[in-house]
């Protein structure tokens, strides 16, 4: 994704729901973009699967398809994979974060081991 890709994503992400080009463009007044631009971006966006859209009268309504978050797990993901090991890579990504985000992580782990019912 793209730099002004992300900033497209960010005004989305804020928004608790589905937006029009002009909300999208009017979030981004400071960078001086065209709203052909903006509209161009937010259709290469659909494209790529990032945001779906949605018929409102003559207007679309653009919205994510995944949370801020789980587009940066899917990143953090994807970067795995680029791995030739990946026990190796997970060891030292692990030994890498704080001991905060270590606790966390520790927690999603027992978590996902043992679901509540």
């Amino acid at each position: 994704m793209g730099e002004l890709e992300r900033a497209v994503m960010e005004v989305l992400w804020d928004r608790a729901e589905p937006v029009v080009v002009r909300d999208v463009a009017a979030a981004l007044a400071g960078r001086d973009l065209a709203y052909t631009t903006v509209m161009t971006v937010l259709d290469r966006l659909a494209k790529k699967g990032f945001v779906r859209r949605h018929r409102d009268g003559r207007a679309w309504r653009y919205e994510p398809v995944n949370s801020r978050e789980g587009y940066v797990a899917q990143l953090m993901l994807d970067a795995l994979a680029l791995t030739g090991d990946r026990d190796a890579a997970l060891t030292r990504f692990a030994q890498s974060v704080s001991t905060p985000d270590a606790e966390t992580l520790s927690q999603a782990l027992a978590d996902a081991r043992d679901p509540e019912p």
